[in-house]
């Protein structure tokens, strides 16, 4: 028992050494002295968009996008350069979570991309999301999105995946 407690204490004091004996954190000091954060790098643009009313019904209510957002989209991004993810199922993602966006697991960071829909003969620039799922396991397909494809909204469109 007592051979015990005195290597739970050697393990204790081991580990606040390893704390002392660490590197200082990283950061930026500033005139008083005193460390401080740097700042985030710039994020990609996520097509944010206000959040849907509370009494939104239909899907006209839940899609907040603008016109200029749509625009953008239906745009579509560049081919030139364009590397092809897949294909992918896609399921209609949170109608309460607004933008134009594409949760998958063809990707592992947001990245921007464009989404083709053969069956309607769409293309549009989307925001790709990992979606931590395996692939193949599908991917989840923002209400604006599945507008601007003008796939069903109840349906489980195939769509090509590309990545900027």
């Amino acid at each position: 028992m007592i051979r015990a407690l005195v290597m739970i204490c050697l393990l204790a004091f081991a580990g606040c050494a390893a704390f002392e004996e660490s590197p200082a954190p990283q950061g930026a000091a500033a005139p008083d002295g005193m460390l401080r954060p740097q700042p985030r790098p710039e994020a990609l643009d996520t097509n944010a968009a206000p959040a849907p009313p509370p009494d939104a019904r239909t899907a006209e209510d839940f899609d907040t996008t603008d016109e200029a957002a749509r625009a953008a989209a239906v745009a579509g991004a560049p081919e030139a350069g364009a590397r092809r993810l897949g294909t992918t199922i896609g399921a209609l993602g949170s109608a309460a979570e607004p933008g134009i966006w594409i949760k998958t697991p063809l990707v592992t960071v947001v990245t921007q991309g464009r989404a083709d829909y053969p069956a309607a003969g769409t293309s549009i620039a989307v925001e790709l999301r990992p979606s931590g799922g395996v692939p193949g396991a599908g991917s989840q397909v923002s209400l604006a999105a599945m507008r601007l494809l003008q796939a069903p909204l109840t349906g489980l469109p195939e769509l090509v995946l590309f990545a900027q």
